[in-house]
């Protein structure tokens, strides 16, 4: 079982505390899934047919974070810490020759990023645009929790294929 070392949510508190609190306890699962691992044992692909590992997850919700805070939310127009290849597809599942350590420092700072946005918005419907839409932050933390949710559901068949640890 995997200690449980998770942000607690916020259960009778207002809306605002109570997204914030599941998404920060949604990051801390998944890097609770990914600890105590080697960086080979990151990289690894354990699911087939599937690429996925969970360096490759780690990766990709750095770029999540950075899409819909900096990007979407507060405009700031920040590239892609993984952009894409010659084959025009996205690199951030691509970890073959991946540093971890580098890749956890983009993503631990893409979240303290979005913390600071979501803590400078004067309200849940603060909005951001992005390709002629506009989101409120009431959606944008909603679809972060959906985001972290789905993947940190890969993250536990990755981690147990690994190495059997399982839990929440």
């Amino acid at each position: 079982m995997i200690d449980e070392q998770r942000t607690p949510p916020v259960l009778s508190g207002d809306e605002r505390a109570t997204l914030t609190s599941v998404l920060q306890g949604q990051r801390d699962t998944l890097m609770m899934k990914c600890a105590g691992l080697s960086a080979e044992q990151l990289r690894r692909k354990t699911v087939a047919p599937s690429d996925l590992t969970l360096l490759g997850l780690v990766r990709h919700l750095a770029e999540v974070e950075r899409s819909w805070f900096r990007n979407v939310l507060a405009g700031e127009g920040v590239p892609s810490h993984f952009p894409k290849n010659e084959a025009n597809e996205w690199t951030e599942f691509h970890v073959d020759d991946a540093d971890p350590a580098a890749s956890f420092a983009i993503w631990e700072e893409a979240c303290a990023r979005s913390r600071a946005i979501v803590d400078a918005a004067g309200s849940l419907d603060a909005v951001g645009r992005s390709e002629g839409r506009t989101y409120s932050l009431h959606y944008i933390l909603a679809h972060m929790i959906e985001e972290y949710a789905r993947h940190n559901g890969h993250a536990d068949l990755l981690r147990e294929s690994i190495d059997g640890t399982t839990g929440e």
